[in-house]
């Protein structure tokens, strides 16, 4: 019989069990428009264009457009708006946060001979957070029908009793971790008390009308180093190339909270309950870009470019707390407490995400002003975390090629020149990265900015907003029900540069 109060404390548990997800492959996969004030007031359509130290992140060619050294650094602030729809009832989450966004430089050499079509050569180095991963999320309602009982039900069905009573928790894989966490914490029984039984039973009360909380905060960031060469023949063919290095750094804090109002029986049962997940991911990855500026006429350039798959090499640590609570007629006000905690450190992995290819247009208005417009393509279904015959990536790599496909954006951008002044402008569209577009749905955003150049040094401020819904399950297995949140994201950006 198990006891009424049962503490399990485990620290620095060592495993290569693994506890991926579809979102954690999205998460990564996908980038941002970020980068200098210019660059964002323009939503990114710098393609075709170059000039701008953002813009090799889009075609490494622009860097031979320069015409002198530069300097440029940027700072932004972001502010995200949550609004949460959970069966009907309305939540609201905000978080703000500001950093040091874009910091880099390019040095231009000129070839000094005539007879050389070769004219001129240029390196760049230029950091930038690809992905602000800094976002909280709060949904409470009133789910009438399912429960988190319902969550390690799932994993616990098919794994044998003596599993759950006789193993250590950093032996089981983390399927097994889950279904003994809801068995220690006396959410689930066993039907029977055979050792091979491999079915339990919840002992949250049925009848629905559960009353569910679920609060989810992250901090983190994607940044890229990216290291930049390019040249250009004749003034007309601008080639370059980028090698990048990634850096990851993201923690993500969930508390799932549920209670109930079931008439309480003499039969054990579970009135509310506190699931905590904490996990944190750091690693550090490679991907190279190639591409090619056009000057078509004075007037039109065309710019083609190519992003390699990203290959991350990351770490994960993963820690869990479950709190249930029983209420029985027969112990008045001595409600039973289950509190275990748990570490997980999980060995390194490899996560491959998609390429990418952009396609763009520019057409310059002489001294007066420019449009611009760049398409991108990329399949999230070839995302793949490795090794591949790892029999659970391999499972969840089936997931992503069933959940995801390949999604088109669109980035369109506008500048005007009046005097030392420029006006800028844009818009962008980018698709879901899911088939069924309602777990993540469609990106669109406005952007708008200005500058003033005081001769060798400018400064640029933008303001950039995009809109997404989605809707995601709290888990991925048992109770996927989850809130309807749209997410409204507003960034202040500032950029000082100096032309050397």
């Amino acid at each position: 019989m198990k006891k009424y109060i049962f503490i399990l404390i485990l620290a620095l548990s060592i495993t290569n069990l693994n506890a991926q997800e579809v979102r954690d492959a999205v998460r990564y996969a996908q980038d941002n428009i970020n980068g200098t004030a210019r660059f964002r007031g323009m939503s990114g359509a710098f393609g075709a264009l170059g000039g701008d130290l953002s813009a090799i992140n889009v075609n490494p060619a622009g860097s031979a457009i320069f015409s002198n050294n530069q300097l440029s650094f940027s700072i932004n602030t972001t502010s995200i708006n949550n609004n949460s729809n959970y069966f009907g009832t309305q939540s609201n989450k905000k978080d703000n946060s500001s950093d040091l966004n874009q910091a880099g430089g390019v040095f231009v050499f000129k070839n000094q001979s005539q007879s050389s079509n070769w004219k001129k050569f240029s390196v760049a180095i230029n950091y930038e957070n690809t992905n602000n991963l800094n976002n909280s999320t709060f949904s409470a309602g009133v789910n009438p029908t399912n429960s988190i009982d319902s969550y390690f039900l799932n994993y616990a069905n098919g794994v044998p009793l003596s599993t759950l009573e006789d193993s250590d928790y950093q032996d089981l894989g983390h399927g097994a971790q889950q279904a003994f966490l809801g068995y220690q914490a006396y959410v689930i029984n066993p039907v029977n008390t055979n050792a091979n039984n491999r079915a339990y039973t919840s002992n949250v009360p049925g009848g629905g009308n559960y009353f569910q909380e679920n609060s989810v905060v992250s901090n983190g960031y994607n940044g890229k180093l990216s290291f930049n060469a390019a040249t250009s023949y004749k003034d007309k063919l601008f080639i370059g190339l980028n090698l990048n290095s990634h850096f990851t750094d993201y923690r993500q804090t969930s508390r799932f909270y549920e209670d109930n109002n079931a008439p309480l029986t003499s039969r054990y049962t579970i009135s509310r309950l506190q699931f905590d997940n904490e996990l944190y991911t750091y690693g550090t990855g490679f991907s190279f870009q190639l591409g090619a500026i056009a000057k078509v006429t004075n007037e039109l350039r065309l710019g083609l470019a190519y992003e390699s798959s990203t290959w991350h090499r990351l770490n994960d640590e993963f820690s869990q707390k479950l709190v249930g609570v029983s209420a029985n007629t027969t112990e008045e006000l001595a409600p039973d407490v289950v509190d275990p905690n748990i570490t997980n450190f999980y060995e390194p992995y490899r996560l491959q995400t998609p390429s990418k290819i952009t396609g763009s247009l520019a057409y310059i208005f002489g001294k007066k002003g420019l449009l611009s417009v760049d398409y991108s393509r990329r399949n999230y279904g070839n995302t793949q975390f490795k090794p591949v015959n790892d029999a659970y990536f391999a499972g969840i790599n089936n997931a992503i090629s069933n959940l995801l496909t390949s999604a088109n954006e669109l980035r369109i951008g506008a500048e005007y020149r009046i005097q030392a002044w420029s006006l800028r402008g844009g818009y962008r569209y980018e698709q879901s990265p899911y088939k069924n577009k309602t777990a993540v749905g469609d990106l669109t955003g406005y952007s708008t900015g200005f500058g003033y150049n005081f001769g060798g040094t400018k400064l640029d401020l933008s303001y950039a907003s995009f809109s997404r819904n989605n809707q995601q399950g709290f888990f991925e297995q048992g109770l996927t029900d989850g809130a309807k949140i749209n997410s409204k994201n507003n960034t202040v950006t500032l950029t000082l540069l100096f032309e050397l």
